[in-house]
């Protein structure tokens, strides 16, 4: 792509965003952290709400759904992922420290999945609640959500985890099953070891599978001639 490409890309999806007419999805800037140009790649039925921004090299799955004022950036930390049957909710920020700089990667900021390297990578079937931030690098497993208001930063969380409302999760891995509390703040290894295990008495246990049905149906086809005929 030439600079004069990427310039008018830029400017339309810019003019597009301010009359209100789609969501901003197009390349990264190339820069010294990040030369490869890169436009987001999207799965069939997944659906970025007008009023979203995904932009540079990032993948979104099948059946993923982006609310309104959700922004992923892979512009500077490279690659996002988002697996299938995903949903990044309204107010969202997905971003990630560089992973390459000076002809060379950046390993502190990287996470390895299957031998491939990712910035931030979202499992299947993930609930980033509103106003979320997942700032890479993070590995989150499958079934898993995140609550609002909470951050997960240079983390991993394992499959079946949640998160409650205004958590911080920071420098550390979390076992499968384990909730963080309600505003528990969580820095260490030994305070994530000792996080409790989700049992049939937890209150908050389907609450990630209930989320993952109602965003689905939001990424199917007929959501996306409605959001169409709304731009």
């Amino acid at each position: 792509m030439t600079h004069r490409t990427l310039r008018i890309s830029l400017a339309f999806n810019l003019l597009f965003l301010a009359l209100g007419l789609g969501a901003w999805v197009g390349p990264n800037v190339q820069t010294s952290f990040n030369p490869t140009i890169a436009t987001p790649t999207l799965q069939s039925n997944s659906i970025i709400h007008p009023m979203a921004s995904v932009m540079g090299s990032v993948t979104l799955g099948k059946r993923v759904f982006v609310a309104p004022f959700a922004s992923i950036r892979g512009d500077e930390g490279q690659h996002i992922h988002i697996g299938n049957e995903s949903n990044v909710q309204d107010g969202v920020v997905i971003h990630g420290l560089e992973t390459f700089e000076a002809g060379r990667d950046i390993p502190e900021n990287i996470v390895t999945v299957d031998g491939q390297k990712y910035s931030v990578y979202i499992g299947e079937r993930v609930s980033l609640a509103h106003q979320s931030q997942v700032h890479g690098p993070v590995r989150i497993g499958n079934d898993t959500f995140v609550g609002m208001q909470s951050l997960i930063f240079r983390s991993e969380l394992g499959d079946h985890v949640v998160v409650e409302p205004g958590a911080k999760v920071i420098g550390v891995s979390i076992p499968p099953h384990r909730y963080v509390p309600i505003m528990t703040v969580v820095t260490t290894q030994s305070q994530a070891d000792a996080l409790p295990v989700i049992t049939d008495q937890y209150a908050y246990r389907n609450l990630n599978h209930a989320i993952v049905h109602v965003n689905t149906q939001f990424a199917d086809p007929q959501t996306a001639r409605r959001l169409s005929r709304t731009q």
